[in-house]
């Protein structure tokens, strides 16, 4: 089913930040928080510490109305500046992968594409962008076609 979430970016804090946000709505993650040293190594990419290696890549906690939370730590470490403005993102999540291609294409029009739609390890079909706003978009789509 579609829906929409929001991404936030933390330097170093969010698990500390989810931790935070599951007392106060009382709720659980979705699924348990993955790790940045859960990623498989890319070519050329240096070696990460272990202190890295023990970042969120990625939580999602459900909130109030069916919206999710969703966050990531964002550190220096990784070439990331985090302020206020570029630690949010939202975050659509299609039914389907021509959908996904329509909306990244309509957001993408007079912006910045950050990521292209591609196949990504976890799976799905990922990208993100700046639309000609300055609004930072996610488009994360399950669907297999």
């Amino acid at each position: 089913m579609a829906r929409t979430s929001t991404y936030l970016n933390f330097p170093r804090s969010t698990e500390a930040a989810f931790n935070f946000y599951k007392q106060v709505f009382g709720t659980e993650f979705l699924m348990p928080i993955a790790r940045m040293g859960d990623v498989p190594a890319q070519p050329g990419q240096p070696e990460m510490s272990d202190a890295d290696k023990q970042l969120v890549m990625n939580v999602q906690l459900p909130i109030t109305g069916g919206h999710v939370l969703m966050g990531t730590d964002a550190p220096e470490s990784f070439g990331f500046q985090v302020t206020m403005g570029n630690n949010l993102y939202i975050c659509l999540d299609p039914d389907t992968r021509g959908e996904a291609d329509r909306l990244f294409a309509a957001l993408a029009q007079g912006g910045a594409v950050a990521m292209p739609l591609m196949e990504m390890f976890w799976g799905d079909y990922f990208g993100s962008l700046t639309d000609k706003f300055g609004v930072q978009w996610m488009v994360n789509c399950g669907a297999k076609s």
